[in-house]
């Protein structure tokens, strides 16, 4: 959804009064413990595919349910067999991020993958069920990786795949790779599920290589925009290990990619030798959001504070029913070591058809607030792989449209688009009312970009009016 139509999504909640936080919200989130969510909207209810054989579901996005786990594995209660030429050739038994997806026989086709992880021996296959939660048949393993005399410098982690259609909806194709020789793409028989024939084996390079920590890819196809929108994480995805979420676009899907900057992908990877070095890659793809902290203001109704780390390996849905477009992804936390959760969040896209991700989870839309005035807790995602929590500062909107405090410059809204000017730099986005579910209260928020790509999130501090 275009941010012209954002104010069309009034659904839920309109009684809250808008001159303040709204309190005793009682937005309660159910949370599960889910890895790597790849989504899928499907006979009414929004369906989670995780690694180790995890799946989740929801009707709201508040309230989550596991429904598969490895030990009680729904997907496959059989699996260990069924899937057993895959689990013996990467000699492990650990199932990776699987993608899911319905094709035109109605069928559900989940592609999963197994490799141990310490290396890039893996298998990628395909497997097919009449029903999205299962049980899955296995059909063929379509990709193996990291044999003897691999060269995984320039060839993929055949891991993590996404399936997608093109704008025509004809065409299917397959993204897929982590570190190693980087993310590639191969074009599918929408008829069969499988690798059509007369490509390379492991089909069109994107990006990466020499071992960048580049994995998790996932790409969707915008109408409004007629992009295709490249997401990636970046870093690794332990709590201390920077992973952050990117995103980069093409006219097409086999590319050639550029961030918000002008960088072209293809120059993305680790210098010869300078393998699993961050700062090689991380001037290039623009970066939606890595790990942060909104630090309590003085005026908060609670001084309480939960440092995000590491949220990444995302999946993204619009949402016909909603009109919006939705990313999910995990997250860790600074203070609970590798504890995960899985979560959502609103997606939009910026004047320049840049996507945006909102500071903070979803809930159902809420009128959309013109008066911005107040103090904000703001911070900038910047262009790092930051490893520990980006931090928040104060500052001040006044209703003459300048800023004071940390940042200083002008701001303008209308129709919820937000323009920002600061230290020179103009950032593009909207404004929305959203969930602070740290301080239990409805605050407006705002998210932008600017043009050369740094995400800036702003959360109005409760308290005040």
């Amino acid at each position: 959804m275009g941010m012209r139509g954002f104010c069309a999504a009034l659904l839920l909640l309109t009684l809250l009064v808008l001159a303040g936080p709204a309190q005793a919200s009682e937005v309660r989130f159910r949370n599960v413990s889910l890895h790597d969510p790849a989504v899928l909207k499907a006979e009414g209810k929004y369906l989670f595919f995780g690694s180790h054989m995890q799946a989740a579901e929801s009707e709201d996005l508040i309230r989550y349910r596991m429904i598969s786990k490895l030990d009680k594995c729904t997907l496959q209660p059989e699996y260990a067999r069924e899937f057993r030429e895959a689990l013996t050739y990467a000699e492990t038994g650990t199932f990776w991020a699987p993608d899911v997806i319905r094709l035109g026989d109605g069928r559900y086709y989940m592609y999963y993958c197994c490799c141990e992880g310490s290396k890039p021996l893996a298998a990628l296959g395909l497997a097919v069920s009449d029903h999205p939660e299962g049980p899955y048949e296995n059909v063929a393993i379509l990709l193996r990786s990291g044999a003897p005399g691999y060269d995984a410098t320039t060839r993929p982690n055949a891991i993590d795949p996404c399936v997608f259609y093109d704008a025509s909806g004809e065409r299917l194709y397959m993204v897929y790779g982590s570190y190693s020789g980087g993310i590639f793409l191969l074009e599918l028989d929408p008829a069969t599920g499988l690798i059509r024939e007369g490509q390379d084996t492991y089909g069109t390079h994107l990006l990466g290589g020499n071992h960048s920590c580049i994995e998790a890819p996932y790409i969707i196809y915008n109408p409004e925009t007629e992009y295709y929108y490249l997401f990636l994480s970046y870093g690794g995805l332990n709590a201390n290990d920077g992973y952050n979420i990117r995103v980069c676009r093409s006219r097409a899907p086999e590319g050639p990619y550029e961030d918000a900057a002008g960088n072209a992908m293809q120059d993305c990877r680790c210098k010869p030798g300078n393998f699993f070095n961050n700062d090689d890659i991380a001037p290039y793809g623009t970066k939606l959001m890595g790990g942060y902290l909104f630090r309590p203001l003085a005026e908060e109704n609670s001084q309480k504070e939960n440092a995000i780390r590491s949220p990444g390996h995302n999946s993204v849905l619009y949402d016909e029913d909603l009109g919006q477009w939705i990313l999910f992804h995990h997250t860790r936390f600074a203070q609970t070591g590798e504890r995960y959760i899985l979560e959502a969040r609103a997606l939009f896209f910026n004047e320049a058809g840049w996507p945006l991700v909102a500071p903070v989870r979803y809930t159902p839309a809420m009128p959309c607030p013109e008066d911005l005035t107040g103090t904000y807790k703001v911070l900038s995602h910047g262009f790092d792989v930051n490893r520990t929590e980006h931090v928040s500062q104060g500052v001040r909107f006044t209703g003459d449209g300048t800023l004071s405090g940390a940042m200083s410059g002008q701001y303008t809204v209308k129709d919820n688009v937000i323009s920002l000017t600061i230290n020179g730099e103009m950032f593009t986005g909207v404004t929305l009312m959203g969930y602070d579910d740290v301080q239990d209260a409805y605050v407006p928020c705002f998210t932008a970009l600017s043009e050369r790509g740094e995400a800036l999130w702003g959360i109005r501090a409760t308290g005040q009016n």
